[in-house]
């Protein structure tokens, strides 16, 4: 089943997931996905469950054998909160695309949810145990380092590997056997270079910490946006600095043509202030990732003169059809649509199409038929590359509007599924 495709040099090999990042274990870092964690408070979700303790959601199979999904995310853990839209998001799916059955091609869907709490190894151990009971697909993932441990033992064992909100860029092409239902970080990259126009000579400025944090945003910007010919700088402060104005004047006296902001942690809401204060938003193109709603009060009144990059947000798709119905049952399930529920949507449409036109028990063929596969999404148009199973997807850039608990986000355009294609990454295999 191995695929033959064109190598085409990746300008970057940024890694690590966007808003799904785990702030208690470091890693390298993503560019502008990590932006869309800065400042966020991450309300940890209180759903009961064990870390490998099972829950059947589904039941038994009326006709044919089930098709037996293990969904392995974060149901508790730093990363609950992200968990729980993506769960959400899923039953959503797969109503909407099972018609309200929950059965395709006479195989009804059997769905078993296992919490990793964010944990690699909780998460291994809960695929493996899921695998051994004869499971041939699983879904989820949150976070970015969990989705590098799973997608080599799916390839492993030939299973089908569906992951989640995790963005780190390699989890594409990783394996024959591993798709993604959310973005990758470079998505997220080429979004903000779109806002940019043609970087040929532009100035960019990263705005960060002097961490490991910001200096990996630092150095993802440079290879993207740097290799399409931006001037890329860095102005950095100190993590533990609380008077910002000097580092806001230092980034307007640059007089770049587009600020690109990477800051983690409390003091986000007084770095938005000194940079309004001292006139950075109004000088030119400021650009930071538009995380969930929890993040929305940090930028104040400075959240109107910011351009957010956005992987979604309710409404943001236009109000397609698969939009509305994902946010009509997921309100109705007493759950509030945020930033990832479109990603447990989309894993639902996936795996209905793979046992529709591909097989209930094989999974080589339900690889083969997601390979390509073009579809009507909860963002609009969307493709399974075939080439190395990227979700190429449409990307939005947004500003706030509102202040406080009153602040929400107001589309500003779109950019088409092919301006914001990563790179092809040839498979590993």
């Amino acid at each position: 089943m191995r695929r033959r495709v064109s190598r085409v040099s990746r300008t970057s090999s940024v890694s690590r997931a966007g808003g799904a990042t785990r702030t208690a274990r470091p890693r390298s870092l993503s560019a502008v996905a990590v932006l869309a964690t800065a400042g966020l408070l991450l309300t940890g979700c209180t759903a009961a469950g064990k870390a490998g303790s099972e829950e059947s959601t589904t039941g038994k199979s009326a006709s044919g054998a089930a098709v037996k999904v293990g969904l392995v995310y974060s149901r508790t853990g730093l990363l609950a909160d992200y968990g729980k839209q993506y769960r959400d998001g899923f039953m959503a799916g797969l109503d909407y695309a099972t018609k309200g059955t929950r059965k395709v091609a006479g195989h009804r869907i059997e769905v078993t949810e296992q919490d990793d709490a964010g944990d690699p190894g909780k998460a291994v151990s809960a695929a493996k145990n899921l695998i051994g009971k004869g499971y041939k697909v699983l879904a989820g993932t949150t976070d970015s380092g969990v989705a590098l441990q799973m997608a080599p033992l799916a390839a492993q064992n030939k299973v089908l590997y569906i992951s989640g909100p995790a963005a780190t860029d390699a989890v594409t092409g990783i394996n024959d056997y591993t798709f993604r239902s959310g973005r990758q970080s470079y998505q997220d990259i080429l979004t903000a270079g779109a806002m940019l126009g043609d970087a040929k000579g532009k100035k960019v400025t990263v705005l960060a910490q002097d961490s490991t944090f910001g200096q990996a945003n630092v150095a993802a910007v440079k290879a993207v946006l740097g290799a399409k010919g931006a001037k890329v700088g860095s102005v950095l402060a100190p993590p533990s600095a609380t008077d910002l104005t000097p580092f806001a004047r230092q980034v307007k006296a640059g007089g770049p043509d587009l600020v690109f902001v990477a800051w983690a942690g409390s003091t986000a809401p007084a770095l938005w202030t000194a940079l309004d204060q001292q006139g950075v938003l109004g000088a030119g193109k400021v650009v930071t990732g538009l995380a969930g709603t929890a993040s929305y009060p940090i930028f104040g009144t400075a959240g109107a003169k910011v351009s957010f990059l956005a992987h979604y947000f309710p409404g943001a798709g236009g109000g397609n059809a698969a939009e509305n119905a994902m946010l009509d049952s997921v309100t109705k399930a007493g759950g509030t649509p945020d930033l990832f529920t479109p990603d447990g949507f989309t894993a639902a449409q996936m795996i209905v199409h793979a046992v529709a036109e591909g097989s209930a028990t094989d999974p080589a063929a339900m690889v083969k038929a997601l390979e390509g596969w073009t579809f009507d999404g909860v963002k609009g148009k969307a493709q399974v590359r075939a080439e190395d199973h990227a979700l190429v997807q449409p990307m939005f850039v947004a500003r706030l509007t509102g202040k406080g608990a009153a602040a929400k986000p107001e589309l500003l355009h779109t950019e088409p599924m092919d301006t914001v294609a990563p790179p092809v990454k040839p498979s590993a295999g």
